[in-house]
């Protein structure tokens, strides 16, 4: 995984059967398709809520759900407070 980045998710390109499941499923335009293929366009705003990796028919992706910003939006629109999930400031 880069390091540089805060969020789990993992994208194999080489297992993408280009059936664009993961364009239609991400609430944060992480996904764009470009000519024949699909990318990740905006890879940082992943908020880990791991719909991608779970309708991914090929198991092209990967993210480790529940670790990240979605879980602690979940949190905190459960518990009325604010959102943090040690990410740097800004990604919530």
């Amino acid at each position: 995984m880069d390091k540089t980045r805060a969020n789990t998710l993992e994208y194999n390109p080489d297992l993408c059967n280009l059936c664009g499941i993961c364009l239609v499923v991400c609430p944060q335009g992480v996904f764009e398709r470009v000519d024949s293929e699909i990318r990740l366009s905006n890879p940082d705003a992943c908020m880990e809520c791991g719909a991608c990796a779970l309708n991914c028919p090929r198991g092209a992706l990967s993210v480790d759900s529940g670790v990240g910003c979605a879980s602690a939006m979940i949190k905190a629109a459960l518990t009325g407070g604010e959102p943090t999930c040690g990410c740097d400031e800004g990604c919530c």
